[in-house]
């Protein structure tokens, strides 16, 4: 399939049939998601899997209610990391294994702790949560490329999350994406000409 096909056959789906993706394909899929655009290389993400069917029940109530958090075969919670000395730090023991020449690592490193040390705690958690878009763009699409579907959704209670997952301080849940095999028909899709997104 080529590219243009997977972004305009991929669409938001409402219900799953309850088939089980295979653990090879989501592994796949999360390599996908880990090659995400990062600004800085500092990846401010972290995605926590959801398998178990009694706790997707849990969580539905926290979404709203809606079906394709128990219909579908993995729940994929897309959580922003704003502790960007953390961050920072991993990324330089990363660039280390890596190879990376010294001058190199210390630029980076040294761009990051300037761009970050300047944001108060709220703009590092708004950027961290645009970075996290990028790897749910992946993964939306990545869906597609592998032969199943997805849903992006925003509407759920983020702390109600938090309890029912045990998610860690500081990590933010801000989007979620359940994966699985369509039980519905996409709508006709309807966008904006192009040239009422351009000016």
């Amino acid at each position: 399939m080529q590219f243009k096909d997977i972004v305009i056959q991929r669409y938001a789906t409402k219900k799953f049939d309850g088939r089980k993706i295979s653990e090879d394909k989501i592994s796949e899929l999360l390599e996908l998601v880990r090659f995400a655009p990062s600004a800085l290389n500092l990846q401010p993400w972290k995605i926590k899997v959801v398998t178990d069917q009694n706790v997707k029940e849990q969580l539905r109530p926290a979404t709203n209610n809606q079906e394709q958090v128990t219909t579908c075969s993995h729940l994929l919670v897309f959580c922003a990391d704003p502790d960007y000395e953390g961050l920072i730090r991993r990324l330089g023991i990363l660039l280390q294994k890596q190879g990376a020449p010294e001058e190199v690592k210390k630029m980076v490193i040294g761009m990051a702790r300037d761009f970050t040390g300047k944001m108060p705690p709220e703009q590092k958690l708004a950027w961290s949560q645009a970075q996290t878009y990028l790897a749910l763009g992946n993964a939306l699409n990545g869906t597609k490329a592998l032969g199943f579907d997805s849903c992006p959704m925003g509407g759920f209670d983020p702390k109600e999350y938090i309890r029912i997952l045990r998610i860690p301080a500081p990590l933010v849940p801000v989007m979620l994406c359940p994966v699985g095999y369509a039980a519905d028909k996409p709508m006709p899709k309807i966008r904006f000409p192009k040239e009422d997104i351009i000016f």
